[in-house]
């Protein structure tokens, strides 16, 4: 039995955010709709998680110092992370140990092997490629550029670096050849998180030792997925395949479905069932997947609702961030089964080969179109929403982003369609037709 208290009682049930960004809003939205307490952490004010928690607080999130501090002064019933930057040392103590003279469980969301393990590319690429024995790239992990030059000379180019702790494609680089791999490896340890140049305001560094790197395969791919998993005490559920646009590393569109082979598809709900099992805990885990084919090869995975699944906001009946937070509620999610990668069928008992998924509900053909904009401004107003809005099955969520210097994600546009291309047309004619205006304070 599940039960939920009031907020602001004795009886609360209480929720740690820590990030307060727009996925974050979200997660926070949805818990207030089940009545649950929210307070917000972000390393900076009026974030947007903020503008929805019952009570918020700035602090660097890294420092694991400050952040016990807030978790022995709340109390939370749940921790749930929204970014990586976070002290994850401090969260795996607490989930393990507690609280110093405390009785009170304090669960980290969905676990904090999982919060551990991803954000560290060595980490989740060992789990996946070595003991799982997932299909990935080849890779190997270097710390010096004749470390790198070693590893692309095996690999052959063109050939990837990443710092093995970034996100959002920072620090990331295609080696087409053995002259960019000076200039590439600077990269990476320029933008790496702990690096003094990251803007998070890690302490993590490792001084003057370079911060290792994964070197990796290029490889040709079809296209790229998002597979949003989820699990819960229904078992392992999947939403239908989501297919994406980055550009530099940043979601810029998304829709789904995302058409698939079937047999590709069974594969990439095996692989996402598999790691998000073993990375344990409940709630929704956004596994990233690159598809040549009927091949299916794993990339990476955030234990957290991804900024791809953003469309499942109008594409199912219930977001990747109701899912979230029921699964980690304990709370029951509705699903259908299917078996042979899509579609609703009887089990044929003569194929052995045979197996069934749970899937979410999907609506039908939607897309999301991020709102990007390019500015300097800590006061922004937003025009023509009427216009933005005049046609039937578009929705738009703006975060509410306190400040913007250079580019900036300020919202999305949803759409949905009879087929995939119109629901993406739909969203980028919503997204052009948005005015952002920026007066200059700063």
């Amino acid at each position: 039995m599940v039960t939920i208290g009031t907020p602001l009682s004795d009886t609360a049930t209480k929720v740690l955010l820590c990030g307060a960004g727009e996925l974050g809003k979200e997660v926070a939205i949805e818990l207030q709709r089940l009545g649950v307490e929210v307070v917000a952490l972000d390393r900076y004010a009026n974030a947007p998680a903020m503008q929805v928690a019952h009570r918020s607080y700035v602090l660097q999130m890294t420092d694991g110092a400050a952040l016990r501090e807030i978790i022995e002064k709340e109390m939370p019933d749940f921790i749930v992370p929204e970014i990586e930057a976070i002290a994850t040392d401090t969260l795996a103590e607490i989930e393990k140990f507690g609280i110093p003279g405390q009785t009170k469980k304090i669960q980290v969301v969905p676990s904090a092997k999982a919060v551990q393990l991803t954000m560290n590319r060595e980490g989740i690429r060992r789990l996946a490629a070595e003991k799982l024995k997932l299909k990935t790239s080849k890779y190997y992990f270097a710390q010096t550029e004749e470390e790198v030059k070693a590893a692309a000379e095996k690999l052959g180019f063109p050939c990837l670096i990443k710092p093995i702790m970034s996100s959002s494609g920072k620090g990331q680089s295609v080696i087409r050849g053995a002259n960019q791999i000076k200039d590439a490896f600077a990269k990476s340890q320029r933008e790496a998180r702990g690096s003094s140049t990251d803007g998070a305001g890690s302490t993590s560094g490792t001084g003057n030792k370079p911060m290792k790197v994964i070197v990796e395969e290029f490889i040709e791919f079809d296209y790229e997925i998002t597979l949003l998993t989820v699990q819960s005490v229904s078992g392992t559920i999947f939403c239908e395949p989501i297919g994406h646009i980055q550009i530099n590393g940043d979601y810029r569109e998304s829709w789904q479905p995302q058409k698939m082979d079937p047999v590709a598809l069974k594969r990439a709900r095996k692989i996402a069932g598999q790691i998000t099992k073993a990375l344990g805990g409940y709630g929704i885990f956004g596994v990233e997947l690159f598809v040549k084919g009927k091949t299916v090869y794993f990339n990476e995975v955030s234990p957290r609702p991804h900024d791809t699944g953003m469309v499942t906001m109008i594409s199912q009946d219930l977001s990747e961030f109701a899912l979230h937070t029921r699964a980690f509620l304990n709370l029951p999610i509705p699903a259908e089964k299917v078996t042979k990668g899509k579609g609703k069928k009887k089990e044929n008992k003569r194929s052995k080969g045979n197996q069934s998924f749970k899937v979410v509900k999907l609506n039908g053909p939607s897309a999301s179109k991020a709102i990007f904009r390019t500015g300097t401004s800590n006061k922004i107003s937003y025009s023509d929403l009427d216009k933005a809005l005049e046609e039937k099955d578009t929705q738009i969520r703006l975060f509410g982003k306190p400040k913007i210097k250079g580019e900036r994600r300020l919202g999305v546009a949803l759409a949905k369609g009879k087929s995939v291309k119109e629901a993406r047309k739909k969203a980028e004619k919503v997204d052009k037709a948005i005015s952002v205006n920026f007066y200059y304070i700063m």
